[in-house]
């Protein structure tokens, strides 16, 4: 019989304080911006003007700062720690620091600050110190996310 293993996330109780992912890379391209404008309707001059964009304070097209969360958490979850295990996303705060324009690459960083049991949700809150950096090292966006985390199922043991 052959058995098919499916990677899991880790359980709450399997989270430390003081534990770092860190995620792939992503290139920021045009479509990313033209993309998320249609889905989110902002299509503000800054984000998808060139022209517009090339006489403003940057001098060229900015990313969405939220378009960037929104990636930053899919890259998160590209890594598998909380596959299976998330059950809620259940707050975040955000610092917008620097602009990210088309061509620049960000990879995420979260540092676990914080574990709070929530039995009477079957879990645990977990809070993720959260950096979105970019290709020169620096920190694009930061901010603070809590996320409920399933406990580890109670397994029966049995003896011989």
């Amino acid at each position: 019989m052959t058995h098919t293993y499916i990677a899991r996330g880790r359980y709450f109780e399997e989270f430390a304080q003081g534990d770092i992912v860190v995620s792939a890379g992503r290139t920021i391209t045009e479509a990313d911006i033209v993309n998320f404008a249609g889905l989110a309707g902002d299509y503000t001059q800054i984000h998808t003007n060139a022209e517009f964009a090339h006489h403003s304070f940057f001098g060229q097209r900015v990313a969405h700062g939220l378009l960037l969360m929104a990636i930053a958490s899919g890259l998160l979850a590209q890594l598998g720690f909380i596959e299976g295990t998330v059950v809620a996303f259940r707050e975040l705060t955000c610092k917008f620091r620097l602009p990210v324009f088309i061509g620049d690459t960000i990879h995420v960083q979260a540092t676990v600050t914080n574990l709070r049991a929530v039995k009477r949700l079957g879990g645990g809150a977990v809070t993720l110190d959260v950096q979105i950096i970019n290709q020169n090292k620096e920190v694009v966006q930061s901010g603070e996310w809590i996320l409920l985390i399933a406990s580890q199922p109670e397994r029966a043991f049995q003896t011989p």
